[in-house]
């Protein structure tokens, strides 16, 4: 690697749970769920039937992994204040999705609620969890947010879930990083797998905004970990990004209209997966 940090090498999280070159994992945005200001009510098996037929639109256009997350329920809360009824919920959710296809699932408990969705990952078998901050601290929409990696890892081995892996952002959306200033974004990369990350997340500002090459470049230079891009994939930039990148988290592209909140539209699945075909050709 290219940074100094000296670690045993790990092996690779996305050849393991993919075994595919360059994964693409489909996101499922949840409807609210119960305790969320904007749920108002919404059958819960109305809730799980619409994720579960995303889903399966999702795995029918080829998808390689499928994360689910509680993206609904805004403003979300500070990772110590994520109730039971969520988790309840987002299991639920999960399980459903579970029983509709085989693809492998992953889980992101917002906002950057990692000890949560890794007990969410160890009820349903979900192998890997996303944490939008797993080292140093930044300041998020939601206040001052720390790194959560030293109690997420010990919680992780207390309820034996080392199987369950972290994908970590770096340099992650949403937040101000004037805290981490000093550091580059190579350091920052750096830091997240000192800290036991298995796969790294580069990223746009926000939700769907895209990511550059040169960001995926810069946290590529800080580890040994694949690097992933956690926003703003479409088509036509499938070439430039897979360039560097070793594979792709896409939500928002794929909905209907490209709107997140929308059902996953199966025309926009196979117009992505053309272009990917390309690039792993």
């Amino acid at each position: 690697m290219k940074a100094s940090l000296v670690l045993p090498p790990k092996p690779n999280a996305l050849e393991e749970l993919f075994r595919v070159k360059k994964p693409i994992i489909g996101v499922i945005h949840l409807r609210a769920l119960p305790g969320a200001p904007r749920y108002s009510g919404e059958s819960m098996r109305d809730i799980y039937a619409a994720a579960a037929q995303d889903a399966r639109t999702l795995a029918a256009g080829g998808i390689d992994g499928i994360i689910i997350e509680n993206a609904s329920d805004m403003p979300f809360s500070r990772p110590e204040n994520i109730g039971p009824e969520t988790v309840a919920a987002l299991t639920a959710a999960c399980l459903e999705v579970r029983s509709a296809v085989d693809t492998p699932i992953g889980i992101t408990c917002v906002a950057n609620g990692v000890i949560p969705a890794l007990a969410v990952a160890k009820a349903v078998g979900a192998t890997w969890v996303r944490a939008n901050q797993w080292v140093n601290a930044y300041i998020a929409n939601e206040g001052f947010l720390n790194g959560p990696a030293p109690e997420a890892m010990r919680y992780r081995s207390a309820i034996e879930a080392t199987n369950v892996r972290i994908f970590a952002d770096v340099h992650v959306k949403f937040g101000a990083h004037a805290i981490t200033a000093d550091r580059s974004i190579p350091e920052q990369a750096t830091d997240a797998e000192w800290f036991d990350a298995d796969v790294l997340i580069a990223t746009g500002t926000r939700t769907g905004s895209p990511t550059e090459p040169r960001e995926v470049e810069e946290v590529k230079s800080g580890t040994s970990l694949p690097v992933i891009v956690g926003s703003g994939l479409n088509p036509e930039q499938v070439p430039s990004l897979f360039a560097v990148a070793d594979g792709a988290i896409v939500g928002q592209w794929l909905k209907r209209d490209g709107v997140w909140w929308n059902p996953v539209d199966p025309a926009r699945v196979e117009k992505l997966f053309n272009a990917v075909s390309k690039v792993r050709a």
